[in-house]
Parts: C-alpha cells; structure tokens; sequence
C-alpha cells in the first residue's frame, strides 16, 4: 500500500472516533491527532494505536506537537470547535467556530497546503465557507461532511418504519447541514424499490421529520455533547473513497458555482470523490416542491454567510 497520511485536528469524540475507524480499518498508513489539549491527545493516541496493535493493524497513530506534524497530510479533517449542548442551534456556534477554524487553516495553509480538508466542525456549511475564504483554496480541496450521515439517519427512519431491508436502503438528503435539509424520498430506495412505494405519504413526512431533527435529538438524551458514531463513521468513508480514488458518488457540502442555480454558497448535493477531492458535482431532477425546498435550505446557509460577512471577516 502507497503510505497515505490522516491528520485529525480536534480529538474529542468524533476526532477520536474517526481516528479508531481509520485505524482499524487500515484505511491509511498513518493518523496523526492534534488537540489543543495535549493530555487528550497523548492518550488517545495510546489507546487508539494499542487497540490497532491488538488488530494487527499497519496504521501507525501519532500525537502532533505542533502545525509542523501536520507536513505531507493527504486528507486533513477539522472536528475543533466548542460542540453544540442543549437548547443551542447550529446558529449559536457560528463566530466561535468561525475564529477558531480561521487559525486552524493557518497551520494547514503553513504545513499542508495540498491536503484534501474535511470539515466535520459545526454550523457545517458556514464552516466550510470559512475554510474556503480563508485558505484561499480552490473549492475541490474542502469539503464538509453532511449529507452521508443526514442520509445514514433517514435509512434508520426508513427501516425503523419498514421493519426490514437491513443494509439496502439507500437514502439521499440535499441542502444545508440543518432543520431545512431536503430529505428526498423519490432518489430513497430499499433494495431498488423507490419508498414512495413502499409508504404513505404521511409515512415518509413523518420519516422527513426525523431525519431532520436526528441529531437533535442525539442531542437531547444525551442532555451534553451530541452524536459521535455515525458522524465519525460517515466521514471515513469520504477518506476511503479519497485515498483509494474511488470515484464514489456521495453526498457532501460543497462550493457551488452555478450548480442548482446558485453561486457563492456552500450546500450539500451529490459529488464524485477521488484522489483530488471533489472532482464533479452531480446534478439531480428535481421537482418544484424540491426546487423551493433546496432554495429555502440555501437561503438559511447564506443567512449565516452573510453574518460572517458583516462580523467576522469584515472586522
């Protein structure tokens, strides 16, 4: 295997998580954590390549010291960020977030300027934004994972509702990373079957709901901190299909220009992922009714654009 470097910037427990994942899956040849704080870091690294160990496993995990450790990362994925608690939206985490994102791309712009970014950091699409306008790079380089956990959360509603067609449900959900994604039950399908077959229409609303408040509600019963599996899972299969340029096509927030009918915004629609990213947007069919709710799911990303505009980078 070609060596292939991972860094993880923020370990709590999606880096962690995603770090395990990667480990175990030999998916690279080497993980490298970094946290602002130095005792998490050590000892995850600890655990996370003692259990590699007991896997048998290639991957060699390492704790950096500083943005130099960061040098000839394939794939960089940012998870830093204060995590969003109870009665908090997405909105609320948007400045802090935003600065500490800002002197994360910094490090990455000084030691890894041609590493793939993924952003996992929260509000999703506003963080994307902020890694482009600060990086400077062209929009195939960052991406944000989204759309494979928003669409891994509307399989489990679908089979939840069903009761069957385990591990061949195939879901897709567009737009931005929150209450006004665009959950699409025609492009859903268990085993091929479109599920606006399989279901009534106050089925499938009710199976949209949820998915959009999936992670909110992770959220509430864990009363702090939010959903670390799925997300962590999700965003090791965007590094697969990368490092392994596997051309896959998945949901991801992107960089649109002109896709859809929109330019200078960050939304989550289907893209081809291989060795230099983001390497096509794909371009669904949709119907009015999924026309306005897409536009709608735009216009609340470029709300929160707009709030960067005027206090953050206009500062």
């Amino acid at each position: 295997m070609i060596n292939k470097k991972v860094s993880i910037i923020g370990v709590g427990h999606v880096g962690s998580t995603l770090a395990y994942t990667l480990a175990h899956k030999a998916v690279c040849t080497e993980v490298v954590l970094k946290d602002i704080r130095e005792n998490i870091v050590q000892a995850m690294t600890l655990d996370i390549s003692q259990s590699a160990n007991a896997a048998k496993s290639h991957t060699v995990v390492k704790a950096a010291k500083d943005g130099k450790d960061l040098e000839n990362s394939d794939i960089v994925v940012i998870t830093a960020g204060i995590p969003r608690k109870p009665g908090m939206s997405r909105d609320d985490l948007l400045l802090t977030n935003a600065k500490i994102m800002q002197g994360v791309i910094e490090d990455i712009k000084k030691y890894a300027s041609n590493a793939i970014i993924i952003i996992v950091s929260n509000p999703l699409d506003a963080m994307v934004y902020t890694a482009l306008k600060t990086s400077g790079f062209p929009r195939r380089q960052v991406l944000g994972m989204a759309g494979i956990l928003d669409s891994a959360r509307m399989s489990h509603f679908i089979l939840e509702k069903i009761g069957f067609g385990a591990g061949q449900i195939e879901s897709s959900v567009m737009g931005g990373h929150g209450d006004a994604m665009v959950p699409l039950p025609k492009y859903s399908t268990v085993a091929g079957v479109p599920i606006p077959e399989l279901l009534s229409e106050k089925d499938i609303n009710e199976i949209i709901e949820k998915t959009k408040n999936g992670g909110l509600q992770i959220v509430k019963l864990l009363e702090s901190g939010s959903a670390y599996y799925a997300p962590a899972y999700a965003t090791s299969l965007m590094v697969e299909a990368i490092l392994n340029n596997k051309k896959k096509i998945y949901p991801c927030a992107v960089y649109l220009e002109g896709e859809y009918g929109y330019k200078d915004v960050v939304g989550g629609v289907p893209v081809m992922l291989g060795s230099t990213g983001v390497e096509k947007v794909i371009e669904l069919n949709l119907n009015e009714e999924e026309k306005n709710l897409f536009k709608k799911s735009i216009s609340s990303v470029e709300t929160l654009i707009n709030v960067l505009e005027e206090k953050f980078f206009n500062i």
